[in-house]
C-alpha cells in the first residue's frame, strides 16, 4: 500500500480547498476531541454486566426454592392433616360411610368343586367416597380458607385416582353367640376408584368384576338354619372378619409416588345386611314367613319308565321354582341324586338319577332327568308295592331325595299320581261263568281283563297271579261311589270288609281264598296309554256269598235267568290284587321270583248268565231244578 493510504483519517486540512471524497475509513459523524478520547479508551460491557446478572439469578433461585419449600411444607401439612383424619376413622365407618357397592348385578358360577369350593365371578359397581374419609366434601357453610383447604384435598384425591386393596381370607358367620363359620371367601387384589365429592346418586360408581373363591361349611344343617332365619327376617344378616387388609395408593403394580401412600388395617369385623328381594313363585320374605318346603317347589312334568335290555330306565322332566335372585347366572354340571321310599323307620333307595346341565331361569327352572331303577332287596318289596299301588290309583307318594354331594341333606318331596285317575283294569268280564247249587253256590269261569298302564309306563311285565274281590249286581253296575274293597298292599291277602252301606242292586260277593294263576300277553296300546296286556285267570268252584239282607235281589236275578229268553246280565264291580314281575326291576332274595304285589286296582264289568250257566249240574233234573233253587232261597 501507499504511504498516503496509511495516514490517519483524523488529520485536518487547512484552508478552503476541495473536500476529500469519503472513503470507507471516513467516520459517519464528526467527533469532538472528547469523542476521540472515548474512542481511544473503549468500554467492555460483558465485564461490567455479568455480576449484576448472576445476582439477579441467585435472587430468583432462592425465591423459587423458598416458595417450593413453603408449598411442600403446606402440602405435607395438608397431607398430614388428611392422613390423621383417615387414621381416626374406623374401618367399620370406612366400609359403611365411604365404600359404596351397587349389586351384585350378576354372579356367574364358574366352577363347582364339591370337595374344595365354588369359583364365582361377581359383577357390580363400586367406588370410594374419599372426600368423606379425609373430610374434603364441600359444604354450603364452608368459609373461604376452608374451601381452599378442601379444594387442595379434592385435587389430591383426583390425582391419587384409585387405590389397590388386598386382604386375607374373609370368614362369614351368623350374628349370634359362639357362631359357626358358614363360609370362607378369598378375593384377589382389587383396584377401587376414588371420588372426592360424589353426587347424591350412584352415577359416579365404576363397574368392576372379580373372581371369588367360596368355601362353604360342610355342616349343611348350619347353612339351612341360617337360610331359614334370613328368609323369616327378609334379609341376610351376617358378620365378616378379616385378619388383615392392605390399602396402597394407585393401581395394581403401581410404583410411582402414589404407591408411597399405604395403610394396613387389622382385625376388621363388619356386620352386613342384604335385603332379600321378592322372588316369583315364593311367598314374600320377612314378617316371620317360613320358607316353603323344598319338595313343594318341585313339580314333575313328565315321567317315563322303559324296559331296555333287562334294565328299567327312567326319563323325566321336572320344573323347579328358581330360589335365586335374577342376577345370579348359573349353569350347573350334571348332578347325581338318589330317590328313596320311606318304610316304617327306614327307607330304601329305589332309583339313581342324574340331571342334565341346566341354567337358572326365572321364574322356573326346567330340569331333564335320566336314570335307572336300582336292584332292590325283597324287604323293599312291600314299600315298592305300596308306592305303585297308590300311583296306579292316582294317589301321590312320599319320597326322599338326596345327593351324594350333600349327603346330610334329605329333601322330602311328593311323587304325584296321574290325574285323572287311570283305569288300569278294563273290559273285565267272566267268560263261561257257571253256578253250581249245593250247600252254597259255587262259581266257575274265566276272568278276562285288559291291563292298561298309565302314559309313560312303557315297560314289559308279566302278571303271574291275580286275586279278585268282586261284588255281583242284578243288572249293570249303577253309578255309585264306595270305598275300595281291598287294601293297597299285603303279604298274606286278608279278607277285606264289605262296603257300608252296600251298593244298590248288589246281591253277591265272590273272592277266592288264594291267588289264582294267570296268563299275560302284551297287546297293542293306544297313543295316550302306556303298555297294555291281556290277562286271563280261571276260577273254579269259588263260593258265591249272598250279601246280608239281599236275598230278594238274588231271587229276582235267578228268576230273570230262569224265565228270561236270553238269560240275565250280572254286573261285576270290585278291586283286584296282582303279583307282577317287571322286566328290569331286580328283586334279590327268597321269593323274588314271584315279583311284587299290587293291590287296590279297581275294575267294573258285566257278564251274561243264561240257563245253561245256571243249571250246569241239573240238566237231568230240570223239573226239580227250580224247586231246589226256590228251596235254597227260602232257606236264606
Amino acid at each position: 500500500m501507499n504511504s498516503e493510504d496509511t495516514e490517519p483519517s483524523s488529520q485536518c486540512n487547512k484552508g478552503k480547498g476541495r473536500a476529500q471524497d469519503p472513503t470507507e475509513r471516513t467516520p459517519l459523524l464528526n467527533t469532538s476531541s472528547g469523542s476521540s478520547s472515548l474512542q481511544e479508551h473503549p468500554a467492555e460491557p460483558g465485564t461490567s454486566q455479568r455480576p449484576r446478572l448472576l445476582t439477579q439469578l441467585l435472587h430468583v433461585f432462592l425465591l423459587s426454592l423458598s416458595l417450593c419449600i413453603v408449598i411442600i411444607l403446606v402440602l405435607l401439612l395438608v397431607a398430614w392433616s388428611y392422613t390423621s383424619r383417615t387414621s381416626e376413622m374406623s374401618p367399620d365407618d370406612i366400609i359403611h360411610k365411604a365404600v359404596v357397592f351397587e349389586g351384585p348385578q350378576r354372579i356367574d358360577v364358574l366352577n363347582v368343586s364339591w370337595s374344595e369350593g365354588v369359583w364365582v365371578n361377581i359383577h357390580g359397581r363400586i367406588g370410594v367416597d374419599a372426600g368423606t374419609i379425609v373430610g374434603v366434601s364441600s359444604q354450603d357453610e364452608d368459609g373461604f380458607l376452608e374451601r381452599i383447604w378442601k379444594s387442595v384435598g379434592r385435587w389430591g384425591v383426583r390425582r391419587l385416582d384409585r387405590v389397590s386393596v388386598s386382604s386375607s381370607t374373609i370368614t362369614v358367620t351368623p350374628i349370634q353367640d359362639d357362631p359357626p363359620v358358614l363360609a370362607s371367601i378369598d378375593v384377589p387384589p382389587l383396584e377401587i376408584p376414588l371420588t372426592a365429592d360424589p353426587p347424591s346418586d350412584y352415577s359416579w360408581l365404576k363397574p368392576f368384576s372379580t373372581p371369588v373363591f367360596l368355601r362353604p361349611t360342610t355342616n349343611v344343617t348350619d347353612l339351612i338354619r341360617f337360610a331359614r332365619e334370613a328368609w323369616a327376617h327378609g334379609a341376610v344378616r351376617f358378620e365378616t372378619h378379616v385378619t388383615e387388609v392392605d390399602v396402597t395408593g394407585g393401581g395394581l403394580g403401581s410404583h410411582g409416588w402414589r404407591s408411597m401412600l399405604h395403610r394396613q388395617l387389622s382385625n376388621i369385623d363388619t356386620v352386613l345386611r342384604i335385603k332379600i328381594p321378592p322372588l316369583p313363585g315364593l311367598p314374600t320374605p320377612g314378617k316371620n314367613t317360613p320358607f316353603p318346603p323344598v319338595g313343594d317347589m318341585i313339580h314333575l312334568d313328565t315321567f317315563n319308565l322303559v324296559s331296555i335290555q333287562n334294565n328299567l330306565t327312567i326319563q323325566a322332566r321336572a320344573t323347579v321354582i328358581d330360589p335365586a335372585p335374577p342376577y345370579v347366572n348359573l349353569t350347573t354340571p350334571s348332578l347325581p341324586f338318589t330317590i328313596s321310599l320311606p318304610f316304617e323307620n327306614t327307607s330304601f333307595p329305589i332309583a339313581s338319577v342324574t340331571t342334565k346341565p341346566f341354567s337358572l331361569t326365572q321364574p322356573n327352572i326346567t330340569v331333564d332327568i335320566t336314570g335307572h331303577v336300582l336292584s332292590l332287596p325283597v324287604a323293599a318289596a312291600p314299600s315298592l308295592s305300596t308306592f305303585l299301588s297308590r300311583y296306579l290309583s292316582g294317589k301321590s307318594n312320599p319320597i326322599h331325595i338326596y345327593t351324594p354331594l350333600l349327603s346330610e341333606v334329605h329333601v322330602d318331596a311328593s311323587f304325584p299320581g296321574p290325574n285323572p285317575r287311570p283305569k288300569i283294569l278294563r273290559n273285565v268280564t267272566i267268560r263261561d261263568m257257571k253256578l253250581k247249587a249245593g250247600n252254597t253256590f259255587l262259581a266257575s269261569g274265566s276272568i278276562m281283563a285288559r291291563v292298561v298302564l298309565p302314559k309313560g309306563m312303557n315297560m314289559d311285565l308279566d302278571v303271574r297271579h291275580v286275586l279278585p274281590d268282586v261284588l255281583v249286581f242284578d243288572g249293570e253296575v249303577p253309578e255309585v261311589v264306595y270305598p275300595n274293597l281291598s287294601s293297597e298292599s299285603f303279604t298274606d291277602p286278608p279278607i277285606p270288609p264289605l262296603p257300608d252301606p252296600l251298593p244298590e242292586k248288589a246281591f253277591g260277593h265272590i273272592r277266592p281264598d288264594d291267588w289264582l294263576d294267570s296268563a299275560c300277553t302284551a297287546v297293542d296300546s293306544d297313543e295316550n296309554d302306556g303298555s297294555s296286556f291281556s290277562v286271563t285267570a280261571k276260577i273254579v268252584d269259588v263260593p258265591l256269598q249272598v250279601l246280608p239282607g239281599r236275598q230278594k235281589e238274588f231271587g229276582d236275578f235267578v228268576s230273570k235267568v230262569i224265565f228270561g229268553t236270553d238269560g240275565a246280565v250280572a254286573g261285576i264291580l270290585g278291586n283286584a290284587a296282582v303279583k307282577v314281575f317287571v322286566e328290569g326291576l331286580p328283586l334279590n332274595g327268597p321269593g323274588a321270583h314271584d315279583g311284587m304285589e299290587l293291590g287296590g286296582l279297581p275294575f267294573k264289568g258285566s257278564v251274561k248268565i243264561g240257563k245253561k250257566s245256571l243249571f250246569t249240574d241239573m240238566l237231568s233234573q230240570a223239573k226239580d231244578g227250580f224247586e231246589t233253587w226256590k228251596h235254597y232261597i227260602g232257606g236264606l
